[in-house]
Formats: C-alpha cells, structure tokens, sequence
C-alpha cells in the first residue's frame, strides 16, 4: 500500500511538472509574439528594401547538377577584404574540404595546424598517448606547456555544397519575396543544413535550422503529426521574418547603443553580424559586444567578435562567422567565381632553356 501511495505521488509530481512547463512555455511565447507585434513598426522594423537593392548582388550562374540558369548571390566584398588570406577562415575551408577520416591538431588561438591525423587511429589511443603527442607538437612548435591544442575532424561529408546549391536560387527569390537580403539565404542554405534535412542537438530543424517556437511563432505548423519546418517554402519565410522582424532591427538597436552610425545593411561586416544575432540571438550578440565597446563598425568588429567569449557566446557562436566566410569562398569557387578564376595569373618565363632560332 506504501508503494502505491509513493508511486501515485511521483506521478502526479511528474505530471504537474510537465503541465507547469506547457504553461510556462506557452507563456513566453505569447508574451514574445505580443512584445513583436506591438513594437513600433518605424522604430524597430525597416523596410530592407527601402535601403539596399535586394538584387544588387544576384547573377546568374549554372546550376551545378543540372546546369540550369539559376540565380546566385555573389558578394565581392570578401575578397575586397582579403577574407580569403585570414588563418581562421583558411583552417575552415580546409574542414570543409577534409574527410571525415582525418582531422587536424590545430591551435584555438590562430588556428594555425600543427599536425593532420586519422581519427581512427587517434580514437585508438589512451589519454596519456594522446597527451604525449600534444605535448610533442609543443616541444617542436616552441608552445608553452599550457597552450590548448584541439582535435578538429574533417567535415567534408557536411559541407556538401552541390546539393546545398539546388535550393540558392529557390531560397534567393524565396526572400525577396519577403523583402528580405538574399545574401542570407545563401548564406544560411550553405552552412545550416546543406547535406541534408537534420535536426540539430538543440532541436532546430529544416534547411534553415528553426527552433520549434520560431517555426511556430512565424505561422509554421510544428506537432506530433505535422512539421512544416520541412517544407523549404514556408520554412524560408519563417526564416526571413525572423531576419526582417528580430535579427535586423535588434543588430541596428545593438550598433545605436554603441554609438555606431553611418553602415550600410550590404556592409559585410553588417551581415556577418547579422548572422550571429541569427545564430547565437540578439542579446547573446550584445553582451560579446559590450565586452570590448567597439566605436566604429567594421570588419575588425568581426576579427574581434571570433576572440571574445561570454557566458553564452562561446566557441560555436565565435566560429559562426569564420564559417560562413569560408563557406561564401568554397562556393564562389566551385562556381569559377574566385577572382583567380576569372582573371588567372600568367605562368613565369622559363629563362632555362633557350630560344629556338631559325637559321
């Protein structure tokens, strides 16, 4: 009888537990969507129209797997800064491009690779011999002893950028039908979701990796029989609302706070920020920023962004950036686009062998 007495209280804690979180949940979300939708909407929602051309930056390529005309964002500001030159963004594209077989010892600070190895004969190693390479590394790098070296495997399989480019063209004219920047469905296409529909461990799911309440709150149906996060259509409006209604104006109410004045929302620095709100959240974001108070917008904010660590922006939220830097340079050179494609160097005279002469 004691035993039942004890099992029909637990129960009953568990349910009322579970009812308490429903509510609360519930909650929040009406007090988000009221908070929404009652802001001003001058104050903190801006037509993006109204600033930049949303079809400035689209050209018109062809279609990796079928070579159909599509349309593509190409953005020429990440070489105008030499983001292909940055150590961080080299250490990503070499990610993107190593098999999930090998991965490579690097250091956190500068990303700089020390060693490349086979995760299959690494997992094979105990602690202490795994510590004795590291320690080698140091020896032979000059590091000190307590420099971090971490294990990064290859992310090839992930990175599958031919197939993320069957939906650029769909996902592009998806947000401008939103009014929104396509660069960031590209953006988003390329780095969120690109081999696959997935869920992540946070539960975000879809080509644009939404959280159930932002699906939800943006009219998407997520339940236990139906989750249109699945469908690219409505899951890429919930996404451009997302961006129109939250990401950018909270990034603009951020950069105010700190004074920053006279940017562009083409900017790149602009929109890599913009990705982070959209990632790590708004105020996440501010809380990284207020912790160096950068005075003037660029991409030095950025630089800074990828070496500052709060409590809720840490290595995942530093690195997001640095990935969609490199993603943005691994597709424009699949496509040819890479200036380096287009304008290639000319090979050096070979001065070795002399000139054939007619006689």
């Amino acid at each position: 009888m004691k035993k039942t007495v004890i099992l029909v209280n637990w129960v009953c804690i568990i349910a009322v537990s579970f009812i308490c979180y429903k509510a609360m949940s519930l909650f929040v979300s009406i007090i988000f969507t009221l908070k929404l939708l009652c802001s001003p909407p001058d104050s903190t929602i801006a037509s993006t129209s109204a600033s930049i051309n949303l079809r400035e930056d689209v050209i018109t390529v062809n279609s990796l797997k079928t070579k159909e005309k599509m349309d593509f964002v190409f953005n020429k500001q990440v070489y105008d800064f030499r983001c292909d030159t940055l150590p961080n963004v080299i250490f990503w594209r070499k990610i993107m491009r190593l098999h999930k077989d090998s991965a490579l010892l690097n250091r956190p600070e500068n990303r700089h690779v020390l060693h490349t190895v086979s995760c299959k004969i690494w997992d094979t190693l105990c602690i202490q011999n795994q510590k004795r390479i590291k320690d080698s590394l140091r020896y032979e790098h000059c590091l000190m002893d307590s420099a971090r070296i971490l294990l990064t495997a290859g992310k090839s399989f992930f990175y599958d950028f031919g197939k993320a480019s069957t939906n650029f063209h769909r996902g592009i004219n998806d947000f401008i039908a939103n009014d929104v920047d396509p660069w960031y469905a590209q953006a988003i296409l390329m780095i969120e979701s690109p081999n696959k529909l997935q869920k992540s461990n946070a539960g975000a799911y879809g080509s644009f990796q939404l959280m159930k309440d932002v699906a939800r709150l943006f009219g998407l149906k997520v339940n236990k029989h139906i989750d249109e996060r699945a469908d690219f259509d409505r899951s890429a409006y919930a996404a451009s609302s997302l961006l129109k209604k939250i990401c950018i104006p909270k990034t603009k109410e951020i950069l105010d706070s700190l004074g920053i004045k006279n940017y562009k929302e083409n900017d790149l620095w602009f929109r890599l920020l913009v990705m982070h709100s959209y990632h790590a959240g708004a105020g996440n974001v501010k809380k990284a920023l207020f912790t160096f108070r950068p005075t003037e917008g660029n991409m030095n904010l950025i630089y800074t962004l990828w070496h500052t660590e709060t409590r809720h922006f840490k290595s995942a939220s530093q690195n997001y950036s640095q990935l969609v830097l490199a993603a943005l340079l691994e597709v424009n050179e699949k496509f040819g686009l890479a200036p380096s494609q287009q304008f290639p160097q000319p090979k050096p005279l070979d001065y070795t062998t002399p000139p054939l002469r007619n006689y």
